[in-house]
C-alpha cells in the first residue's frame, strides 16, 4: 500500500533525473570538470573536519592517526581541485569501476526480484554495464568528457526507471505489494 500511495515520488523524481541527466550529457565536458571538482571540495571539507575532530580527542590514543587520515584527505583534495584535468583520469576509471559493478548489480537483481516492469531495471543495468566497459575501453584518452556524459546517460536511464516503477506502483493491486 505504501509503494502505491508514493508512486508520483517515483514519478517525480524519474522526471528530475531525466532533465538532469538530458543538461548532464549536453555539457559533458563541464559535467565532467564539475564532478571533479565538487569531489575534490567534498574532500578537502570532510579533511579539515576531520583534522577538527581529532583535536576534540587528543588524549585519545589514535589522536596522530586520525590527524593525519585528515591532513591526507584534505591535501588530496586541494591537490585534486588543483588539477581537475589529470584527476579526471583517475576518476574516470573509479567511475568505469562503479558502471561496470553497478550494472552488473542491477542485472542479477532484475532477474531475481522481478518486480513489475523489472525489465527496464535490466536494460538499465545492461546500458550500464556497457558504458562501464566502453570507458574501460577508451581509458584515458577520454576521459574530459566521458565521465559528464556516461554519469548523464546513467541518470538517464535511472530517471526512465523510476518513472516506469511509479506507473507501475500506481496501477498495483493492495495484494501484490504485500509479495
Amino acid at each position: 500500500m505504501e509503494l502505491k500511495k508514493k508512486w508520483g515520488w517515483f514519478v517525480g523524481l524519474g522526471i528530475l533525473l531525466v532533465i538532469l541527466g538530458t543538461l548532464a550529457v549536453g555539457s559533458a565536458f563541464i559535467t565532467t570538470l564539475a564532478t571533479v571538482l565538487f569531489i575534490g571540495s567534498l574532500m578537502m571539507v570532510a579533511g579539515v573536519a576531520q583534522v577538527i575532530s581529532s583535536f576534540s580527542v587528543k588524549a585519545w590514543g589514535g589522536f596522530f592517526v586520525d590527524l593525519l587520515s585528515g591532513v591526507l584527505y584534505a591535501v588530496a583534495g586541494f591537490l585534486v581541485m588543483q588539477h581537475p584535468l589529470e584527476a579526471s583520469a583517475t576518476l574516470t576509471l573509479l567511475i568505469a569501476l562503479m558502471l561496470i559493478f553497478g550494472g552488473i548489480f542491477r542485472i542479477v537483481l532484475a532477474l531475481i526480484v522481478r518486480f513489475p516492469n523489472w525489465g527496464w531495471m535490466l536494460l538499465h543495468g545492461a546500458v550500464t554495464l556497457a558504458l562501464g566497459i566502453s570507458i574501460w575501453n577508451k581509458w584515458p584518452a577520454d576521459a574530459l568528457w566521458v565521465i559528464g556524459l556516461f554519469v548523464g546517460i546513467d541518470m538517464l536511464f535511472n530517471g526512465w526507471s523510476l518513472v516506469m516503477l511509479g506507473f507501475a506502483a500506481k496501477g498495483m493491486r493492495v495484494e501484490e505489494e504485500k509479495v
